[in-house]
């Protein structure tokens, strides 16, 4: 199972809007260098399916995702499946619960996306994240 990284993007800072990029340093242990989340131990990296997006009608990076995918089902993935993007290896932590960001953006969204708005992952082994980049789930 294989899909490709379609976009990347990093939060400044708390509430600061999301910065569009073309690569990312994921850092061991940490998250994405200059994200706003690097540091935490289970909310490092938010990744969502380009899938997901369109079934609920919003366009990428609007739940302020890192990394979209296209072509992989990560929601519900169990906590402690690593997926590998491009030479960089991630552990999934949990799925991210949808918050009143979400509900904000459209009345019952908040209820609609439970367990579809993106999955956490934490950085085992860091490297570059680029656009393009393959992303699989390893055995």
């Amino acid at each position: 199972m294989s899909a490709t990284v379609i976009h990347l993007q990093l939060k400044p800072a708390e509430g600061a809007p999301m910065k569009p990029v073309l690569s990312a340093t994921a850092i061991t242990g940490y998250g994405l260098k200059d994200d706003a989340n690097a540091g935490r131990s289970k909310r490092q990296i938010l990744i969502i399916e380009r899938e997901l997006l369109d079934e609920f009608r919003l366009p990428i990076g609007d739940v302020r995702e890192n990394i979209t995918v296209q072509g992989i089902r990560l929601a519900g993935m169990a906590a402690g499946t690593r997926v590998r993007v491009g030479n960089v290896l991630l552990e999934a932590t949990l799925d991210c619960a949808p918050c009143q960001f979400i509900e904000d953006k459209r009345p019952g969204l908040r209820a609609a996306m439970e367990g579809k708005r993106g999955t956490l992952f934490r950085v085992i082994a860091g490297g570059e994240i680029k656009v393009g980049d393959v992303i699989e789930v390893t055995v």
